[in-house]
This record gives structure tokens, C-alpha cells and sequence, in this order.
């Protein structure tokens, strides 16, 4: 009996589309490395088996084996500076050069430096960090810190919410692709409704009146013992934007129940919203903040926990303890990054382009369209169902049709077209996808 497929992630691998995508799109010598691939990895959904296979990444393009170029508007939310930038590139190759690793009982130049600029740049009045290989890890080391900090161990999270695949991590998370049949999960993982005013079970009537705020403040109160609330600033699988007076207000919450506040911005760091940190747009602090992806500079794993310095109370025990905690590569691509954002004034490209590109399709909206949500260059498409076919099925459509096209996006919750280019596109790059975007969103609409 075959699973039920869960598409709350849009983008899985089975299905017709992929299979009759790949027919058309996928010549011998490629299937041929498909097929090695799936013999070798294990397979889960949303990866092995494999869509495609690739030969090169170079700015906001990729290049498959058979030579074909695909613009990524997808890039697992790593490559705010693109691929293969070359000041990134140059620091990688001069620290490999001479410190190619650095042992754990050692500290070395570069993370010392990024360490620096990460907490002084971060919205805390003082803050302190640790480095770790991924954003799953860097949320394992914020719960363990959260711990032992209010010496609580409750959580309040978000359902359809993703913080990693490890299993304190989908704990934590509510998306039931990485939740459902794993058995026993971590006690204490608590979850409420997020702010979505489209499906808002509160009866918020469209426009959010922060009565799932209300409800957070209600559970805080009943449990009486909660660590830490842990939010996405914005959730990134459907660009949900909460409303300005949401974070005051959560804020007010978490200090009223003695709960830390601990948002993820594993993916939407570093510029993406028009803010180094998305928190910024709301004024206020969090206890920690947790990024990742991107800061690698699209080539290396590097995360981060950045916290309050009075919360450096862990000295007894292990809060991460990773091989490559303090990675001299890494951190030499990561003080590369915030460089080329510094240089190059990608928070207020991506402000200026994410508000062009949300004019350019408002203008060019449909009866489909059910919303357009930007922050910067995060984009959400909302897709609705029409009298022909369903959200569903229109979202997996016009990704299949684009994907031909040469354009690569993701499609969160099952029907939200999620386009996060490069802060640093081409311009002319990024209007060439829009219009074909549009255009299939158009054809799609009418069959």
C-alpha cells in the first residue's frame, strides 16, 4: 500500500508532474546518474530520489549535466550573496591555505572576528554566541541554553513551523512531513496556532487582531512553567508576515511568564527581509537569536546561537561541544559575507527590489491569486482554488512549467509560491523571471 503523500512542502518526489518532467527534460547520461544517486543514498521525500543533477553554481544561476542554466530563486535559502562570489571564494581559498581546521582546545582569528561582529551587529544590547556546523544544531544548543538558564524545560512553538530535522528539532517544529510516524517526541514541546491571518482560527477576519498573541499569554499562564517560546521571526516556508505590534506584544508575554524569547532566522538572516535581522522591522530584543545558512556564503554549513551575555552560565557542561564549532574556513566565508552585505548594501537593495518586484505583481494579478506577501526579496505568492482545479495542483503546475522555463522556486504549504533570488541579482535577471513567472501563472490559471 502506497503512503499517503504529504504536500504541505509543495516540492515533493513523487507524483505525475515530476515523472513527466523528467521524461521530457532528462536525457541518458543523466538518468543514468539519478539512478546511481538513488541507489546509493537513502531515500526521503523532498530529496533522494533526485530531480536533476548539476555540473555548476555561479551567482544566481545553476548549470545542469546536460548544459542547461537554471535561475535559482530557491538556493535553500543559503545564497543571499549568490553562488561563487568571488570575495567569498578568495577568503576561503587563503584561509585553506593556511589553516585549513582548527582543533577544538584552539581558537583562531577568523572566528574570533566574526564572533565579534555577529554580537555587536545583533539587536541585544550584549550578546555572546557558539558557532555549529547547521541551524538544527545552533537550535539544539538554544534549547539546551534555555534549560539551563529559567531551569524549565517547556517549549512553546508554532505548528507548521520548521526549525531542522533532528528530533528535538522536529519536536519543536509542527509540519507533519517530518513529524508523522516517528514515534515519541521530545516531552514538553508544546504547540499554538501561528499568526496566519488566512486560516486564523480565531476569527481575525483577514486582518490579524493578534488574538493568537492572546492565546500564547493564555498558555504561558496555564503551563506557569515555561523556558522559552520559540518563534520564525518570518515564517519562511510561506513568507507569513506578522504585524508590527505582534513581537511588542509578544515581548510584554514572554516577560510577564519569566519564558525566554528565541526567534529563527536560520533562513531569512543576513539581509533578506531589508534588515541584517529580520527582528529589526519590530523593534525589539530577543533573548537569542538563531541563524544559519546563508552565512556560510553559500558553499559552507555555519550557524549560529547568538544570546544575551548574561546567559553565559554554562560554563560546567557542554552546551555544543562540535568537531567543527569553530571552523577557520567557515568563519573566513562568513566575515566574507558580511563584507559583500556591508559593500554592497544588500538589506536596502533587497527592501528596494522585494518592493518593486510585490508592485509589479499586484499589478499583474489574477482571480488565482489569493495574496502577494513580501519582506525584501522573500516573496510569497498565495494561490487559491478556482473552479477548474485546485491551490494544489495550480502551485505544482506552474512550478513544473516554470522549472522548463529554467526557473527554480520552492512552494510552501502546498500552495504559496516562495521566490528568494539572490539579494544581489542582476536586475535584468530578476524581471526575465518575474515575467515568465507571471506568464505561467496566467496559462496555469486558464486550463
Amino acid at each position: 500500500m502506497r503512503a499517503e503523500v504529504d504536500r504541505s512542502e509543495g516540492d515533493v518526489n513523487l507524483g505525475d508532474r515530476r515523472s513527466a518532467w523528467q521524461s521530457t527534460h532528462i536525457d541518458a547520461e543523466t538518468r543514468a546518474l539519478l539512478d546511481e544517486d538513488a541507489r546509493w543514498f537513502l531515500h526521503q521525500s523532498m530529496s533522494t530520489p533526485c530531480l536533476n543533477v548539476l555540473d555548476a553554481a555561479q551567482g544566481a544561476w545553476l548549470t545542469d549535466t546536460a548544459g542547461r542554466r537554471i535561475l535559482d530563486f530557491h538556493g535553500n535559502s543559503l545564497h543571499q550573496v549568490g553562488y561563487g562570489h568571488p570575495r567569498v571564494m578568495a577568503a576561503m581559498r587563503e584561509t585553506l591555505d593556511t589553516l585549513p581546521f582548527s582543533p577544538r582546545r584552539y581558537t583562531n582569528r577568523p572566528a574570533i572576528e566574526l564572533a565579534r561582529r555577529l554580537c555587536t551587529a545583533a539587536p541585544m544590547e550584549e550578546a555572546k554566541l557558539l558557532f555549529a556546523p547547521g541551524g538544527t544544531a545552533a537550535i539544539g544548543m538554544a534549547l539546551k541554553l534555555a534549560r539551563l538558564v529559567t531551569g524549565r524545560f517547556k517549549t512553546l512553538s508554532m505548528w507548521d513551523a520548521f526549525h531542522g530535522a533532528s528530533l528535538d528539532a522536529i519536536s519543536l517544529g509542527g509540519e507533519a512531513v517530518f513529524r508523522r510516524g516517528i514515534g515519541p517526541l521530545l516531552p514538553g514541546t508544546e504547540h499554538v496556532p501561528p499568526c496566519d491571518p488566512a486560516e486564523c482560527i480565531f476569527g481575525c477576519g483577514g486582518s490579524c487582531a493578534l488574538r493568537c498573541v492572546d492565546y500564547v499569554d493564555y498558555c504561558l499562564r496555564k503551563e506557569g512553567d515555561v523556558a522559552a517560546v520559540v518563534v520564525e521571526t518570518i515564517r519562511c516556508t510561506d513568507v507569513q508576515i506578522p504585524p508590527l505590534d505582534y513581537y511588542r506584544r509578544l515581548r510584554q508575554i514572554c516577560d510577564r511568564h519569566g519564558a525566554l524569547l528565541i526567534l529563527d532566522e536560520i533562513p531569512i538572516a543576513l539581509g533578506r527581509t531589508g534588515h541584517l535581522f529580520a527582528i529589526e522591522r519590530y523593534g525589539i530584543e530577543p533573548d537569542m537569536i538563531v541563524i544559519g545558512k546563508g552565512l556560510g556564503g553559500g558553499s559552507m554549513p555555519l550557524a549560529a546561537l547568538i544570546a544575551r551575555s548574561r546567559f553565559d552560565v554554562g560554563q560546567h557542561l557542554s552546551l555544543g561541544h562540535y568537531t567543527h564549532e569553530k571552523n577557520p574556513l567557515a568563519c573566513a566565508a562568513g566575515l566574507a559575507v558580511l563584507d559583500v552585505i556591508e559593500k554592497e548594501q544588500l538589506p536596502a537593495r533587497s527592501l528596494r527590489l522585494g518592493e518593486a518586484v510585490k508592485a509589479c505583481l499586484e499589478r499583474a494579478k489574477n482571480a488565482a491569486v489569493a495574496s502577494i506577501r513580501t519582506a525584501g526579496l522573500l516573496i510569497g505568492i498565495e494561490l487559491r482554488d478556482t473552479a477548474a482545479r485546485s491551490a494544489q495542483d495550480l502551485a505544482e503546475a506552474v512550478l513544473y512549467r516554470c522549472l522548463s522555463e529554467g526557473i527554480s522556486f520552492k512552494v510552501g504549504q502546498g500552495k504559496v509560491l516562495v521566490l528568494a533570488p539572490p539579494l544581489n541579482i542582476d536586475e535584468a535577471d530578476l524581471w526575465w523571471a518575474l515575467e515568465r513567472i507571471v506568464a505561467a501563472l496566467d496559462a496555469e490559471s486558464r486550463t
